[in-house]
């Protein structure tokens, strides 16, 4: 199951009518799950100014979501996802298709908001995000360094910092093993334009393109600080606010963050670039994502039509006017900020990221590498025999799950 994407974020620059507070006062107990950044917080900030609003925001919700949506009721009303999370609950089919709340309440949607399966809209987008290159452009100007566009540019521009004042590494990087390091293999492998699966779901990833991939994250890890295998999003953004590392290849939606002045040292300090392409690739390192809400089926028409209304005051020209910055939204009212650039230099380059493929197939690769990968980067198992085992992992996982005989 392929699931559409939505890339037109870029020209979504038009205004619209701000509306103050929420349209409506609900009076139906809503609960949402989603990822703990900061463009969800804004969004079911502004979904709680509806009254009877509970949000759940964090990071192992992909995990939390499936049986918690398989429930009868649903223990939540409203589930934030992406074209990397959704498959599962569509699956088990456990959201509703939302053509009529769309009719009813949605007509200011924007037709790329729209995710449609099989011809039902199944998820409202609220969001694009992808990774830009981050970097302290003070740094670079002090030390004469132009902002790279490939890895080996990077690669140098951190051994020229690694011993440089005033930070502890040059570079930071969503390293943590599991979901995240998967990440950053599928980021760098999918630069060459290959998939990491093919059409007859059998893997494609023990060959050249998957050694060149472990090789190079090995070389970037030697740039880091050496606890990098539990480096998440939080702790690369964290450690860019605190003026700890110089450059970060990082989503979109944590970039702004530095520019907070409640928790950043370095507002101001920084800048972004395009996502850098591999040297055995011609896109940037990078994957395209949407970012959007899903209703759950195992409530009443009641409830779903009450999450859906307090879902569209969550995401509506007022939330976007006051946290411009937070994302790249798709909602009426964005204006792209200094710190989107190098997400939209990512987007719209030629050949452009491949999207995360949603697929079952894709899951249960994610899955494999997650488990495989940091044996290598840590030296307890060889490139050679790695690839091995993350094909092994995988073949076993997708014949258990009939998509592989």
């Amino acid at each position: 199951m392929k699931i559409p994407l939505v890339l037109a974020a870029t020209a979504m620059l038009m205004g619209g009518a701000a509306r103050a507070d929420c349209a409506f006062e609900n009076d139906v107990d809503v609960k949402i799950l989603a990822a703990a950044f900061e463009a969800w917080k804004a969004v079911t900030d502004a979904m709680a100014e509806c009254g009877n609003v509970q949000a759940e925001l964090d990071q192992e919700f992909r995990t939390k979501q499936p049986a918690a949506f398989a429930a009868n009721p649903s223990l939540y009303q409203i589930g934030g996802v992406s074209n990397g999370t959704i498959t599962p609950l569509l699956n088990e089919g456990t959201i509703r298709p939302l053509d009529d709340l769309v009719e009813k309440y949605g007509q200011h949607l924007q037709p790329n908001q729209l995710i449609r399966i099989n011809g039902e809209i199944m998820a409202v987008a609220m969001m694009v995000n992808t990774f830009e290159l981050t970097y302290r452009s003070d740094l670079f100007e002090e030390y004469g360094i132009d902002v790279p566009t490939d890895y080996d540019g990077l690669l140098a521009a951190a051994e020229t910092l690694k011993d440089a004042e005033g930070i502890d590494y040059p570079l930071g990087a969503m390293t943590k093993s599991g979901w995240d390091l998967a990440m950053e293999f599928i980021n760098v492998f999918q630069s060459s334009g290959e998939p990491l699966v093919n059409d007859d779901s059998t893997p494609n990833i023990n060959n050249e393109t998957g050694m060149n991939t472990l090789e190079l994250l090995k070389a970037l890890s030697d740039y880091m600080d050496p606890e990098f295998l539990v480096s998440d999003s939080t702790y690369v953004q964290q450690q860019l606010q605190q003026g700890r590392i110089a450059m970060a290849n990082i989503w979109a939606s944590r970039a702004g963050a530095v520019d907070n002045e409640a928790e950043s040292s370095v507002v101001g300090k920084v800048e972004t670039a395009m996502s850098p392409i591999a040297p055995f690739g011609d896109r940037p390192v990078a994957t395209i994502w949407w970012d959007g809400i899903v209703i759950a089926r195992n409530i009443s028409d009641e409830a779903a039509e009450a999450a859906f209304r307090v879902a569209m005051e969550g995401m509506d020209t007022e939330m976007v006017e006051a946290n411009n910055d937070a994302a790249v939204w798709l909602i009426q009212g964005y204006e792209p900020g200094r710190l989107a650039q190098g997400a939209i230099a990512t987007a719209t380059h030629d050949p452009a990221p491949l999207s995360y493929p949603s697929t079952v197939e894709m899951g249960l690769m994610h899955t494999a590498l997650g488990n495989e990968v940091a044996a290598y980067l840590t030296g307890s198992r060889s490139a050679e025999r790695t690839l091995d085992a993350i094909e092994a992992s995988y073949s076993t996982a997708a014949r258990e799950a009939g998509v592989l005989n």
